[in-house]
């Protein structure tokens, strides 16, 4: 089905439609909210909110972008704003502590030794890209993650082309420098 008939489906309340389009892309969005929220059940919360936000506001899809950058901003938009909604209840309570085990996918097929010396990476490569600005993460999220070009990255953070290459600089300045300090 081409994305124009899955859109007018959408539009029309089609339930075959609306189940292919979550199929076709719910990996793409599950996968932008847990690098942005490094946490199951929100990236769970996060996905799903995207895809109500997203059929909800079908109406609104111009067709001036592809629906997939079109569903990355709409998911870069509800991880930012979980993020703030975090950062509030973190300074509000103490419990945000709890979950922090949850950051890493299980993955029982390498040996103990080197499966926890990549978790020990990963926790410190996660906890670098986390420190940085909000800009300069989500792109490094939708580059290195999601493997988006740079003129991807422009359209879905409706930005130039130049200021996606200066982010992108910038951020690997940071997390050159926070990964040293972190690995002293």
């Amino acid at each position: 089905m081409k994305e124009s008939e899955l859109i007018e489906k959408i539009k029309g309340d089609d339930g075959t439609a609306l189940r292919t389009f979550y199929e076709i892309y719910k990996d793409m969005v599950y996968n932008v909210c847990y690098r942005m929220l490094n946490n199951r059940q929100d990236a769970e919360d996060a996905t799903q909110d995207v895809f109500v936000k997203a059929i909800r506001s079908v109406h609104r899809f111009r067709g001036n972008a592809k629906l997939s950058t079109w569903l990355y901003r709409i998911a870069v938009n509800t991880g930012l704003n979980y993020t703030r909604r975090k950062k509030i209840v973190a300074w509000l309570s103490l419990d945000f502590l709890v979950g922090k085990d949850e950051y890493f996918p299980d993955n029982a097929q390498a040996g103990p030794d080197l499966e926890l010396e990549k978790n020990e990476s990963e926790a410190l490569v996660q906890q670098a890209i986390q420190s940085l600005p909000p800009r300069q993460r989500t792109a490094v999220i939708l580059q290195r993650y999601e493997e988006l070009s740079y003129k991807e990255i422009a359209e879905v953070m409706k930005t130039s082309l130049s200021a996606v290459e200066s982010l992108l600089h910038h951020a690997k300045d940071n997390l050159t420098e926070k990964l040293t300090a972190l690995l002293k």
